[in-house]
């Protein structure tokens, strides 16, 4: 009788058709997340006119979702580290759905706003389990790219929400766009059937004989035999408390983390809820605010992918600091008077390194956390940035009811990015310093 770890027989997998399948479902649902999520700035333009709201009001109603977001990443990703993270998905899942679908029977924008609450509790959720899940299955060598592939989910979300609103929003109205959530919903049982388990998940709970034939699939060539005893070992937490994520060195390298979750979550949620309005009101059609929505998803999914592959090649950790000071440079240049190849590649570059960055920030936090504590350290860290995320939209809504100029709007987004960046390289310098004293 042996004992294994099963930690490096995924580490060194080689990439089968289990990793794709993990790859394809974590990715479809966060398309299915991503539409969500950005579905209200393609519809922003048209229910502060029906509804009659000023900007800070549909800045306030904005951030409904977010506030959402922050109190489901807190208490899923918690939960999942103790239920399972299949579970944690599926409940996720279907509480976004349900939601958006109501949202779309919405009279009023304080219903509108509750049932927005109540879909960003699983939106806020299902992404840490999401990227946990992925990160846990992925070969070592191809971690952060497969992480960045499936979290690129995400951004088509963000463009099928304005394909979708550019062909509905003048045909059905507003109420149309939640309405389609219900063909996600749909797809449920089939995700349910086919999505796996935590491997680890299933060894602590001593379910064994599960977690050998998710080996088999995973690794067919691995050497598990059926009187083999599994373990999961993890030297880098000791449970799933919170206190977890400040110890063994982590403690500064974890506040880094928070503060640059919290600056790209704000450039994310400022720049997609009110940049379709922003141009509007520069003299643009709706139509072309929408592809602009477009442009921004595009360079997001384009950003995360270019990342993870860098990340895998150099160091992850300076990537996103060089991704965050040209997300800070891009921004600010959005705001001056471009031709329009200009424009589009400027928008295309702010969604690649603000989108393309946050997905980056999922993949070097799943990399920095042990696996009791991984769902909880992204859980956390998605949670304390959505703070930024319900400023963001508050934000564009106060900016705007001071009737700035263009350009100032844009640089008051761009200033995080800077701020982030500077997180990133603390963080970068608390790592090698933990890692020269642990050689020492």
């Amino acid at each position: 009788m042996r004992t294994l770890d099963v930690h490096p027989i995924i580490d060194n997998a080689r990439f089968t058709s289990f990793h794709w399948l993990v790859m394809a479902l974590c990715g479809l649902l966060l398309i299915f997340d991503g539409y969500d999520l950005f579905i209200y700035g393609v519809v922003l333009p048209v229910i502060m006119k029906e509804w009659g709201l000023t900007p800070l009001q549909a800045g306030a109603l904005g951030s409904y979702a977010l506030f959402g977001m922050m109190f489901g990443a807190l208490a899923f990703g918690s939960l999942a580290d103790r239920i399972g993270r299949k579970k944690g998905i599926a409940i996720c899942f279907a509480l976004f759905s349900g939601a958006t679908i109501l949202n779309g029977f919405a009279s009023s924008p304080g219903e509108f706003g509750i049932y927005r609450f109540i879909a960003g509790l699983g939106c806020g959720g299902l992404m840490p389990n999401a990227v946990a899940l992925m990160n846990e299955y992925a070969p070592k060598r191809l971690r952060s790219t497969l992480v960045a592939i499936m979290f690129s989910g995400y951004s088509l979300g963000g463009m099928l929400s304005a394909g979708v609103g550019i062909f509905m929003l003048p045909r059905f109205g507003w109420e149309s766009m939640f309405f389609a959530a219900a063909v996600p919903l749909l797809l449920l049982p089939v995700i349910l059937y086919y999505l796996p388990e935590s491997v680890g998940f299933l060894v602590r709970q001593g379910r064994t004989d599960e977690a050998r034939k998710l080996l088999k699939r995973l690794a067919p060539d691995c050497d598990v035999q059926a009187d083999d005893t599994l373990q999961a070992a993890d030297r880098k937490g000791a449970g799933s408390s919170v206190l977890e994520l400040f110890r063994n060195g982590l403690a500064i390298r974890t506040l880094a983390l928070w503060l640059a979750f919290f600056c790209c979550l704000l450039m994310v949620y400022a720049l997609s809820a009110w940049l379709p309005k922003l141009m509007a009101n520069a003299g643009y059609s709706l139509g072309s605010s929408l592809s602009f929505l477009l442009a921004l998803n595009f360079g997001g999914m384009a950003g995360a992918i270019l990342g993870g592959w860098l990340g895998d090649r150099y160091n992850l950790v300076k990537v996103k600091v060089a991704f965050f000071i040209a997300a800070a440079l891009s921004i600010s240049l959005l705001g001056v008077n471009s031709p329009m190849p200009v424009l589009y590649l400027l928008i295309f570059v702010a969604g690649a390194t603000t989108i393309g960055t946050q997905i980056l920030l999922y993949a070097g936090a799943a990399q920095l956390y042990g696996l009791s504590v991984r769902s909880t350290g992204l859980g956390w860290a998605s949670g304390i940035g959505r703070n930024g995320a319900i400023v963001g939209p508050l934000l564009g809504g106060a900016l705007m009811g001071i009737n700035l100029p263009l350009q100032l709007n844009f640089i008051a987004f761009a200033i995080p990015g800077a701020i982030a960046a500077l997180a990133m390289a603390v963080h970068l310098a608390s790592g090698r310093r933990q890692a020269q004293m642990a050689a020492a």
